[in-house]
Parts: C-alpha cells; structure tokens; sequence
C-alpha cells in the first residue's frame, strides 16, 4: 500500500475512532459484568453496530498497551481468546501497519473462523493515551485463504487512558464495529460481541498480572 494514502486514510480513521470516545450520545448499554460496561449504537459505517466497551484494569497504560499492542510474537495470540495468530503484512512506518488476524470459531461453532486484513496506526496522546486505531483493507500479500471467511473491521481501536492520581490503573476503552460477513443470523452477532467483549477485559486483566508481575 502506498505509504502516503496509507497515512491519509490511517489519520481519517483514528479521527473517527476519536469522534467515538467523545461523542456520548446514542449509547445503549447491552452488558455490565465485573466493573466492564458494554454498548452499542447502531454503525454509520455498514448495517450492523458499533459496539463500546470500558472498564478499568489493574495495571499501567504501558503494561497494558504491552497486551494488546499489534505485534508480529507479540502477546496478544497467547492470552486472546479470540485470536488464533497475528501476523504483520506489511510495516509502513514504526507507527502504522497492514496486520493479518485470524480468529478461531465461536458460539458453539456457530461462527466458523475468520480472518481480517487491517491498517493499523498507533497513536499516543499528550495526557498519556496510547491508542489503536484501525479499519479493513485489502492487500496483494493477503488475498482470501482456505478454511477462513474474511471479515471486514470498520474504524475501530482501543484507548489506554491513565487514571489521575491511580499510576498503577488504566481506563481501558475498545471500540468493535465488524462485519462478520457469511450468512449469520444477526441475533448470533448481536450476542457473540458484547459476551466476548466482557471475556476480553478478564483475560487481559489476567494477562497483565501474569506477564507484568
């Protein structure tokens, strides 16, 4: 990918996902489980939903970007559930990247395997934020492969915000918005997301303490 149009497209997206973490209208909460929060608003992007997840963990913004931070061998595939491998397509600059993930089935098989190919750019911000801010592209290294139906992220991401006064906590915000393609029944996406979400911060809150204590 051209890295100027990759740049340009990177700095739209995480201009919406920014727009996102700002913008508290339209929220509707769909699960609360363990200090995690979980909403959804309908998406602007495709015929699905924008799904919103909060919640604080016990650790820093740095231990916690460690976890969830895309990485070729990085840490995410070990404790992520929902990521089988995560490979890096194409490195455009130390900041912005084209990623392959693939994740394994779920509900019960119900959601058989999928992969995406994303552009991903990470910022961090003056107060201490460290973000993620990604959406789907495609690649000529990266076609579609056996055995996984691809799936396209809209403008998503992830905000690492420190806490004031709590140097060893982090507000940890996501933002999910796939489209699953297949043939799904919608109230089998409407479900997996939100349970998936919660599962999300308990294993990264589990993560953290077991690869930063």
């Amino acid at each position: 990918m051209d890295p100027a149009e990759a740049a340009h497209v990177s700095e739209t997206v995480a201009e919406k996902v920014l727009q996102y973490l700002r913008d508290a209208s339209g929220w509707k909460i769909c699960r609360e489980s363990n200090g995690v929060s979980v909403s959804w608003r309908p998406s602007v992007e495709f015929p699905g939903n924008l799904y919103r997840g909060e919640g604080i963990l016990c650790a820093t913004p740095e231990e916690v970007w460690d976890c969830v931070k895309p990485a070729a061998g990085g840490l995410r595939e070990k404790w992520d559930e929902n990521v089988t491998s995560f490979e890096i397509i194409q490195s455009i600059t130390d900041t912005l990247c084209i990623s392959r993930t693939s994740t394994p089935s779920a509900a019960m098989k119900l959601i058989s395997p999928r992969d995406f190919v994303d552009l991903v750019l990470v910022k961090r911000y003056e107060d201490g934020t460290i973000s993620s801010n990604a959406t789907h592209v495609e690649h000529p290294l990266c076609p579609p492969k056996p055995g996984f139906v691809r799936g396209f992220n809209h403008p998503c991401g992830c905000f690492c915000e420190p806490l004031p006064g709590e140097p060893n906590k982090t507000n940890l915000v996501t933002f999910f918005q796939t489209d699953l393609s297949g043939y799904l029944p919608q109230s089998v996406v409407d479900s997996f997301f939100p349970r998936s979400m919660t599962s999300f911060y308990a294993n990264l809150q589990k993560a953290v303490k077991k690869f930063h204590d």
